[in-house]
């Protein structure tokens, strides 16, 4: 055998054979994940609340009586299935000294003062306020006055509203205060809602003073002094009930 001579080994390199336990281990099934206990989870989980209807209660009142009627009208609102009562009042525009010298009341803290633009979140609104020479008070008018923009939107057409007022006396306004306000409305495209005589029987009874009529429920206050009686009471109970009611209907139409 010459030089160099003999078997030289190939340089090729021979293909590897991968064992059976390799193949069969990189080509075993994949378990499925264990899910059983997320499904538990989501059993255990409570389902979401159903989300109410906002009837908003905006109101004016300086000596309470309104306030009183709104209260209880929140009381009827969420007496309804589905529909929740939010009491707001309108910003007051008299500075303090001047009701101090009116012996108007400290107001009530636990109830905001809404915005006009925060009309737009109710699916309702019952607007209360007193009278004066048969119309609405300033306050509420320049409340009204400031919902310009909503206006020129169109971000309240088609919204139910409805009112409640206080006066002085029997022949003080309980209706003409409630029927000029429903320019208010009008303008904005609004569905005015009366309770018309849906009181039944209690707005035919005659035995004792009672404020209230077809336009919405009503306070008389006197000179300030007196309070609402149970039936004005028991009406404005109902106007909540029957608006609710209402704003319910319509949504669900």
């Amino acid at each position: 055998m010459g030089k160099g001579g003999g078997c030289v080994p190939s340089k090729k390199r021979q293909p590897a054979v991968a064992s059976e336990k390799a193949v069969g281990a990189r080509n075993a099934p994949v378990p499925p994940e264990d899910k059983s206990h997320e499904d538990s989870d989501a059993a255990a989980a409570p389902p979401p609340a159903e989300l109410k209807l906002k009837l908003f209660i905006v109101f004016y009142s300086m000596y309470g009586h309104v306030e009183g009627l709104a209260k209880q009208m929140k009381k009827g609102v969420d007496g309804i299935d589905g529909v929740e009562g939010v009491l707001y009042r309108v910003p007051e525009t008299l500075p303090p000294e001047v009701l101090e010298q009116m012996k108007a009341p400290p107001k009530d803290l636990e109830i905001p003062v809404i915005s006009a633009a925060e009309l737009v979140e109710a699916d309702g609104i019952l607007f209360g306020f007193p009278t004066r020479f048969g119309c609405m008070a300033a306050q509420m008018k320049a409340f009204f006055d400031a919902t310009g923009n909503l206006w020129r939107e169109q971000k309240l057409v088609g919204k139910p509203a409805g009112f409640f007022v206080s006066t002085g006396t029997q022949g003080g306004g309980q209706e003409t205060t409630a029927w000029t306000a429903i320019t208010q409305l009008a303008h904005h495209g609004m569905l005015y809602v009366p309770i018309g005589y849906t009181f039944g029987a209690g707005m035919f009874k005659m035995d004792d003073i009672r404020g209230g009529s077809p336009y919405g429920a009503g306070v008389f206050a006197g000179d300030g002094s007196r309070e609402p009686t149970e039936m004005e009471l028991a009406l404005a109970e109902h106007q909540g009930k029957y608006m609710a009611s209402i704003v319910k209907r319509l949504v669900h139409l």
